[in-house]
């Protein structure tokens, strides 16, 4: 009887408007997207994890593929001007100072999640997994909330505006 209703109103139309709806959805999605801020809360404390002028971007390809860089905007120069030769210190800041990673996305418009699978990362702990970020999106303002970050703990927002 379910399946007898559902046809009959794939048939008559009533259905594809949900279904445009959730395709509209990821397709504003896609594009590039630059960093405005990001915003730690761990223990009731908030924090721009990033420092004050983060720089990023992450861009959603049409066909399911997403990239992401993030790196604080006053990362150290290398005294040595040799990435393989970098201080401990220096070393220290790069890595606690950016992320990258790349992979697959898909968007749940019911869920109002965007889920990546990421296939590699400068956070090697995030290879292989599933992170989902819940999302708004606003013209073009862009919003994550993430609950898993990688710290361990916390809760991140991200602020992000659709690229020229």
């Amino acid at each position: 009887m379910k399946l007898r209703l559902l046809l009959a109103l794939l048939v008559t139309g009533f259905a594809v408007p949900a279904l445009q709806a959730v395709a509209q959805s990821a397709k504003e999605l896609v594009g590039t997207w630059m960093l405005v801020s990001i915003t730690l809360e761990q223990n009731g404390k908030k924090t721009d994890f990033y420092g004050p002028n983060p720089q990023g971007q992450v861009t959603y390809a049409p066909n399911g593929r997403v990239s992401l860089i993030i790196a604080r905007s006053d990362l150290p120069q290398f005294a040595s001007k040799n990435r393989e030769a970098g201080t401990p210190e220096e070393n220290k800041a790069v890595v606690q100072g950016s992320i990258a990673y790349f992979g697959t996305y898909s968007v749940s418009e019911t869920d109002k999640t965007i889920t990546t699978h990421i296939e590699s990362s400068t956070f090697p702990n995030w290879i292989g997994t599933d992170q989902k970020r819940f999302f708004t999106l606003s013209g073009d303002e862009l919003k994550w909330t993430s609950l898993t970050t990688s710290l361990g703990s916390g809760t991140a927002l991200l602020v992000w505006k659709r690229a020229n």
